[in-house]
């Protein structure tokens, strides 16, 4: 069919093709994304860099030449991923592919000490274990009991328990449950959804706003408001 040239490989696109060719490859890897799952997109192991990477490059070329078709890359794409999506559950079923996949954690420090066969296992350098000992807020490596490099490229550090910080459980401290505050303002409009949850209405919002903070729902970015309909305002500054 005619309005469906710009799918094939052709000498010239007009501008509408183009942009036909770049909607239909866009919301085409948004299934394949929805597809491969949330591990593939937060989470690089080896297999994700592999299929990231060779996905990318698949269906980058037929939006800048006019010249390939879109058909042999979405059908290469396809193919991908269920290698991908087969290889997971290969790995779940066969511990030596998992493994190979997903290689088994192995410790940078221990009790304090560097293990420099694990620094040089994970091709990193000192410098990049201080960097991620300092993101954790940790000064002294003496101070680490534990730091495995993880299979994702992470490092999980965990403290020598003496130098863990003291909290309530410590002291068998009994406190209030978690809450977790309901947004029921946002740039200046309220969300009535959060009005019915809270069962209350929206003049109890407006004179809360008008007789505590002296401020309309208008200039607030954002109100909160807890399990004890205790409101929290952030003002636009």
């Amino acid at each position: 069919m005619s309005f469906l040239n710009f799918f094939h490989s052709q000498e010239t696109l007009s501008l509408i093709e183009w942009i036909l060719r770049a909607i239909i490859a866009f919301f085409f890897l948004l299934i394949v994304a929805k597809v491969m799952g949330q591990r593939a997109i937060s989470q690089l192991r080896l297999l994700d860099f592999v299929i990231a990477l060779v996905l990318g490059n698949i269906i980058a070329h037929p939006l800048s030449d006019e010249q390939l078709g879109m058909k042999g890359s979405m059908i290469t794409t396809v193919v991908l991923v269920v290698l991908y999506t087969g290889s997971l559950f290969i790995s779940l079923k066969f511990t030596l592919i998992d493994k190979f996949l997903d290689p088994v954690p192995f410790p940078l420090i221990k009790d304090g000490e560097i293990n420099y066969n694990g620094l040089k296992k994970a091709r990193i350098t000192i410098d990049h274990l201080l960097a991620e000992l300092r993101k954790d807020k940790v000064e002294d490596i003496k101070k680490v009991a534990l730091a495995m490099w993880e299979s994702d490229g992470k490092i999980s550090i965990f403290l020598n328990p003496k130098f863990e910080a003291l909290t309530p459980a410590t002291y068998q401290m009994q406190l209030e449950p978690f809450d977790l505050p309901k947004t029921i303002i946002k740039e200046g409009k309220i969300d009535f959804s959060v009005l019915e949850e809270k069962n209350v209405e929206e003049e109890w919002v407006i004179h809360n706003l008008k007789s505590i903070h002296q401020v309309e729902v208008s200039n607030v970015l954002l109100g909160t408001v807890d399990s004890n309909n205790n409101l929290k305002i952030f003002l636009y500054k």
